[in-house]
């Protein structure tokens, strides 16, 4: 498929779609008269709202500058952004992988949360998460999933053609904005 700005929307639509459609797979927020917590609601929006823009980001970054097997990856663009983003103190986001061939040991899910959403997550849920306390401070920790969405995806990763399931996931962990 040729990438155009018309492709490009469309693919970006299909990925926020992915994630939006089917809602939360492992944790209903509650407090304690047990109605929706609206500081974790706050902020599986901004999760959302994240995702959508580095799912975004890394579409256009691979229709603008991915033409060739040796050009820099979307992916590896979007790992520099997720890296930066932490160092401002903001975040933590990590992508995963989610197939049988990792080449980057990076991305493998690492802790019980990570492998929990990946078996979710390529079972076909969109969107996974857990609330979480550490040192006293909630957050919540949200895994989306990323299909192909791209030739350039299959240019370096042949495993992936044909695949039309999660093949990656973004692993959020984000203060519950209280």
């Amino acid at each position: 498929m040729t990438l155009n700005r018309k492709n490009i929307v469309g693919l970006s639509l299909g990925l926020a779609a992915t994630f939006t459609i089917g809602g939360v797979a492992s944790f209903a927020a509650e407090n304690a008269a047990g109605k929706p917590d609206a500081a974790v609601e706050r902020t599986r929006q901004e999760v959302k709202m994240l995702d959508d823009l580095f799912k975004n980001v890394i579409v256009l970054v691979d229709a603008t500058y991915v033409k060739k097997p040796g050009d820099v990856a979307a992916a590896t663009a979007g790992k520099a952004l997720f890296a930066a983003m932490k160092k401002g103190g903001w975040y933590d986001v990590r992508l995963l992988g989610l197939t049988d061939v990792i080449g980057d040991q990076d991305d493998v899910p690492r802790d019980a949360f990570e492998q929990t959403a990946a078996k979710k997550l390529v079972a076909g849920a969109p969107w996974y998460e857990e609330v979480l306390v550490k040192d006293g401070k909630r957050y919540l920790r949200v895994a989306t999933g990323i299909p192909v969405v791209s030739e350039n995806c299959v240019m370096c990763h042949a495993n992936f053609k044909g695949n039309k399931g999660n093949i990656g996931s973004l692993s959020y962990t984000v203060p519950v904005i209280e």
